[in-house]
């Protein structure tokens, strides 16, 4: 990692990660393979400050760690990437693994726990509408296509659909930072 750690993907140690190496990736990993509309790529780090937000509008009680939990919830992929569900799929359990393991890492490492029923069914859910979102605004995506992959809509004020706009790397690692350190005190 850019920060001189090295992080063993197969037996991670919460005593190599770091906020500053997740921000840093995810803002460099395209969402949709790169497929989408705008001057930018529209990066991991954006999608995961896109389904915080959302977070926070379906549990408007969240606290502080269940919204990290949000923010957090695609981690591993500043080291694997952000492989396409098919192909998820298609690797099976040997990738699911390694990706379990990394956020279990990460949560140790900022203090978290892993996520009770209603928060992970939260967090799918705000993800899910962050995809149908991000599908029909950036990735060419018909309304009833996405319907088909990602459920019916649900509406979301103006202030978290804007989130749904490419920005520049830099912009988008400084906010992901940015956000990471409110939430985490």
């Amino acid at each position: 990692m850019l920060s001189g750690r090295r992080l063993d993907l197969l037996d991670p140690s919460p005593l190599d990660v770091e906020i500053a190496d997740i921000a840093h990736g995810l803002a460099r990993v395209a969402r949709w393979n790169g497929q989408t509309a705008g001057p930018h790529v529209f990066s991991v780090a954006q999608h995961s400050l896109l389904v915080e937000a959302i977070g926070g509008e379906i549990l408007p009680a969240a606290g502080a760690a269940q919204r990290l939990e949000f923010l957090l919830h695609d981690a591993p992929e500043y080291v694997v990437g952000d492989i396409i569900s098919p192909l998820k799929a298609a690797i099976g359990d040997s990738y699911k693994g390694v990706e379990r393991r990394l956020l279990t890492a990460i949560r140790r490492r900022f203090g978290l726990e892993a996520p009770g029923p209603v928060l992970a069914r939260a967090v799918k859910r705000a993800d899910r509408i962050a995809a149908h979102l991000e599908a029909t605004r950036l990735a060419g995506f018909a309304a009833d296509e996405a319907a088909r992959y990602f459920g019916r809509p649900e509406e979301m004020p103006p202030a978290v659909t804007a989130l749904a706009e490419p920005w520049p790397t830099a912009e988008a690692q400084a906010r992901y930072l940015a956000r990471f350190h409110a939430l985490a005190g």
